[in-house]
């Protein structure tokens, strides 16, 4: 028939509150087309496994979390400490704290209060890029790094982006707490990725940078570095290639099982947000870019849609926000039949420890 839209697979997400005394499903449709079926294919197979899920850094971008910008910069300058005590030949002489890189004051448009300092965190970011590598060519430091100064290095780039969401969402909060960016990502360590395929690249494009309350959108792997619209967000309409903070720009060639899902409102039909697309297809025609070029592989494909009205009866963010708040702790995945249980929590006293293990196991 049509006017119906076809799904693959229905998969539950379970989560609990703090306490472990009550629970929650979020129920997802996953769409047909090339990509949703290998990405679900990837999903069955980690949730098989029962892979190690990534529980410090899943929910991001809520304002209130405990994971907030001063637990965020404490973590940084714990990792920073150690790797400088692992005398790996490279030593980060930097200290990151809140006030620095979201400047107090009246936040608003055209105000300059709590806004993003992105020379500070494309710095940090830049310390990650060096002490790893990229994909397929780490650097020395990380092959002389033991299991637990890889973990550290790794957490730079983690807590840099975790840190950028919640001080956007932050901002929002205190300027135009209807539109702060919370979203849901769910990582898996070792996660085995798979390469793009042609067929795969319908769903990338200028216009899938819109996001949708609900959607979800396939964990794509890009090579250490920053996309297209991430450098055209930090940097500006005016930038230019050669004058980046950052060290590297590259497309999208692989992807895996993991998965986001944004919680925030839809930007859909919001002409601020048709302005910056306009705004950003200049910037890459500015730096000599075909804006229909697929293999620039820009924007966040979408495999899948939260049931809104199933899952909380509801597609009022407000009203969605409130109970994923009381809620902010991933306790199981069921797909295809088959359920993984997550029955750890990031404040655990040796939540460290379990990820190293989960990785040395891999």
């Amino acid at each position: 028939m049509t006017g119906i839209k076809r799904f693959l697979e229905r998969i539950t997400i379970t989560l609990r509150d703090r306490c472990h005394h009550t629970r929650h499903n979020i129920h997802i449709d996953v769409f047909d087309n090339s990509l949703s079926r290998r990405w679900l294919e990837a999903l069955i197979a980690v949730i098989q496994k029962n892979l190690h899920l990534e529980k410090n850094y899943c929910f991001l971008g809520f304002p209130a979390s405990e994971r907030d910008g001063a637990y965020l910069c404490s973590e940084i300058n714990h990792s920073i400490s150690a790797i400088n005590r692992a005398n790996l030949g490279y030593n980060i002489d930097d200290h990151f704290v809140v006030d620095d890189l979201v400047p107090p004051g009246p936040a608003g448009l055209g105000l300059p209060g709590l806004r993003l300092n992105h020379d500070r965190l494309n710095r940090l970011h830049r310390y990650f890029e060096d002490l790893q590598g990229m994909s397929g060519a780490m650097s020395e430091f990380y092959h002389g790094a033991d299991a637990e100064t890889k973990w550290h290095i790794r957490q730079l780039n983690l807590l840099c982006h975790e840190f950028e969401t919640w001080a956007l969402s932050w901002r929002k909060y205190h300027s135009a707490p209807e539109w702060v960016r919370p979203s849901q990502l769910m990582c898996w360590l070792a996660a085995p990725r798979f390469q793009l395929q042609p067929s795969d690249l319908e769903l990338f494009g200028i216009d899938s940078l819109y996001r949708d309350l609900g959607g979800v959108y396939v964990g794509v792997n890009k090579a250490i570095g920053k996309h297209h619209w991430e450098v055209f967000q930090d940097e500006g309409r005016e930038s230019r290639l050669n004058e980046l903070t950052t060290t590297s720009m590259r497309g999208q060639t692989e992807a895996a099982a993991d998965f986001d899902i944004e919680w925030a409102q839809n930007t859909r039909g919001h002409p601020w947000m048709a302005q910056q697309l306009t705004d950003f297809r200049c910037w890459l025609l500015a730096n000599g870019f075909d804006t229909d070029d697929p293999a620039l592989t820009i924007g966040h494909p979408k495999v899948a849609q939260v049931d809104l009205d199933h899952s909380f009866g509801t597609s009022a963010h407000v009203a969605i926000w409130e109970l994923l708040e009381k809620h902010m702790d991933v306790y199981s995945v069921s797909v295809a039949g088959v359920t993984a249980f997550y029955d750890y929590h990031w404040q655990d006293h040796n939540y460290m420890q379990q990820q190293i293990t989960a990785l040395e196991a891999h």
